[in-house]
């Protein structure tokens, strides 16, 4: 969650009279909202499996797997795991990779999306023509195929737009409780999702201007709603946004996430169309999306991530990125059809939603989600968030009458269900070898401990891995393992120390297992001295799964969080985002005076080979 979030949230609680907001521990807006006097609160199978007979040799193909592949592939005889030479941990207004790599900026906040459209060249624009640019906020992306296109060379990127880069939208400083129609307008144009086209020309990638795929969605924008809550939140709900991370399908649609639980930009939108996963297609060819899935729970939603067997049989998972918050999954009452994507309209409209509680033995249960069982009844108690507090907060009543109720008020069904709260859950990735691994990005506010979130006041995250019971996507019980606690042993607080070996990281956000099973991880830490000087800027690191060995792959610019991660089949291309950088990139490499704006990097080899290795 990018800090910008909360100032646009503290905007829109004084629009709405309250002296509360939703907090995100250690993000460095909090002086600011201080000032203000507000109190703060504590894929891959339908797009990739084809191509990857091709890369990879047919065998190597079965229908089951991950988000990200559809089995375990062999790796290429070249390949020798991260052999590539670490990146230091540096600060500076550029991006750092390693020696015999380039990073090109690929796509900026305000360039032109829809064809015809007007890009940011430095004059301010009118919403008609800042809904058909580029959002900001660059976030959860993903890389889809084009039938009869080589994706290796041409595809398609859906990209989330978290928050608005505010200093190519207008003069004035966007505000709420103030804003004009056309300010609001403009300001939620720039979140939610951009489609376009990409192809490799001339020994370099670009956008294709005129491609009929390229296209937003964005606050603005008409969404259905789908499940068993859309009755109660109505057919049609104005707008996406805070859409931070994402995910994808095994038939291949764009699972955008929305990572609030009401719309700041706009408060007075009724707050129960915010806070679901919306379904996207990328082609543009499927009846009813975009849509929101109401099955799926509404809380600050981060990512998603699939497992599926080799019957059909499918678990999406998901992070609630609350200060504590819960990890999720939803298990679809029927098969996937993977023959014919329009089969699957419904897939996550039905089934059942469950939340994890992590036991002290190493095993966990999925408590289901499901209205009349596990406490989710009439006059049920929510305890509240116990681990930010030494003393147990007053419990509060919550009638949950309806499966809807449970939905709309997911985050409390799973506290009454007795789920543990976590220490901020972030994104989660599946493995080809079945292994989910999920960020725990950090929680400063965090009181009493547990095995899961084993830090009092845990500065600098941790990464969790599990197993399903019998590595079946429906299983209702999994054991678990903490990965990984960042820090550094240079801190003289053993709290922050962490137990990572080789380069040190904090605050672990963005997460990744590609098809060759290598594990990449992103990180938001905080970005004063106190955390540049031991970890450098925010970067990207390999960890191999099984020696925990870290090493660091790509460093940002000042004053910026990394995220967002994709590639062609071939490995040969790799996709990142780089959120609000503080300076001047990217415009210092591209010889123009525009502001600093979110961006989508190529990060290639200069020699063609697969990146990482």
């Amino acid at each position: 969650m990018s800090y910008l979030t909360d100032r646009f949230r503290a905007d829109s609680a004084r629009a709405l009279g309250l002296t509360e907001v939703e907090q995100v521990p250690g993000q460095m807006f909090e002086d600011v909202l201080r000032d203000a006097k507000v109190q703060r609160r504590t894929l891959l199978r339908g797009s990739f499996g084809a191509t990857l007979a091709a890369v990879f040799g047919g065998a190597a193909l079965s229908a089951c797997g991950g988000d990200d592949d559809a089995a375990t592939l062999p790796v290429p005889a070249d390949t020798a795991p991260a052999s590539f030479p670490s990146v230091a941990a540096v600060t500076g207004d550029g991006v750092v990779v390693p020696k015999g790599y380039t990073a090109e900026v690929l796509f900026s906040a305000g360039d032109a999306v829809v064809p015809g459209a007007t890009p940011f060249t430095g004059a301010f624009l009118g919403s008609a023509d800042t809904e058909k640019f580029a959002g900001g906020g660059h976030d959860g992306m993903h890389f889809y195929e084009i039938p009869g296109v080589d994706p290796n060379t041409g595809g398609l990127l859906a990209i989330n737009h978290e928050s608005p880069d505010a200093a190519i939208l207008m003069a004035e400083r966007f505000d709420a409780a103030t804003a004009t129609p056309e300010q609001k307008k403009i300001a939620l144009s720039a979140v939610g999702v951009s489609v376009i086209e990409i192809e490799l020309k001339n020994g370099k990638w670009e956008v294709k201007k005129d491609s009929a795929f390229n296209k937003r969605y964005t606050g603005n924008t008409v969404f259905n709603v789908s499940g068993p809550a859309a009755a109660t939140v109505g057919a049609t709900v104005v707008g996406t946004l805070n859409n931070c991370s994402s995910g994808t399908t095994p038939w291949g649609t764009y699972l955008t996430c929305e990572e609030t639980t009401d719309n700041y930009l706009d408060p007075t939108q009724p707050v129960e169309g915010y806070g679901w996963v919306v379904e996207i297609d990328p082609q543009n060819k499927l009846t009813n999306l975009p849509v929101k899935r109401t099955a799926l729970g509404r809380f600050d939603h981060e990512n998603t991530a699939y497992l599926m067997d080799e019957q059909g049989n499918m678990a999406l998972y998901m992070g609630d990125d609350g200060t504590p918050g819960c990890i999720y999954k939803f298990v679809p009452s029927a098969k996937v059809n993977l023959t014919d994507r329009t089969a699957n309209g419904t897939i996550l409209d039905n089934g059942t939603l469950y939340a994890a509680k992590f036991n002290a033995d190493g095993t966990g249960q999925w408590i289901a989600l499901v209205q009349g069982t596990n406490n989710l009844t009439v006059g049920a108690t929510d305890p509240g968030l116990v681990p930010q507090s030494a003393t147990p907060p007053v419990p509060t009543i919550v009638n949950f009458v309806t499966q809807a109720d449970v939905l709309i008020n997911t985050k409390a069904a799973a506290r009454v269900a007795g789920a543990t709260q976590m220490d901020r859950p972030e994104w989660v990735t599946v493995g080809p070898d079945k292994k989910i691994y999920i960020t725990m990005t950090k929680n400063s506010g965090r009181k009493v401990a547990d095995a899961a979130n084993p830090r009092a006041g845990n500065p600098h995250g941790h990464i969790i891995q599990w197993t399903e019971n019998g590595n079946a996507p429906g299983a209702t019980s999994f054991k678990w393992e903490i990965f990984m606690l960042g820090g550094d042993a240079r801190f003289p607080d053993a709290v922050a120390k962490g137990d990572i070996q080789g380069d040190t990281f904090s605050s672990p956000d963005g997460l990744r297992v590609d098809p060759l099973g290598r594990l990449w991880v992103q990180t938001d830490a905080d970005t004063g001295t106190g955390i540049t000087n031991t970890f450098g800027n925010n970067a990207m690191y390999h960890v191999d799964a099984a020696t925990k060995q870290s090493k660091r792959f790509l460093v940002g610019p000042d004053g910026c969080e990394i995220t967002g991660i994709a590639y062609t089949p071939d490995m040969k291309t790799f996709f990142v985002n780089i959120q609000h950088p503080g300076k001047t990139w990217p415009s210092n490499v591209q010889g123009n005076t525009l502001p600093a704006r979110s961006s989508t990097v190529v990060v290639r080899r200069t020699d063609g080979k697969i990146v990482g290795v």
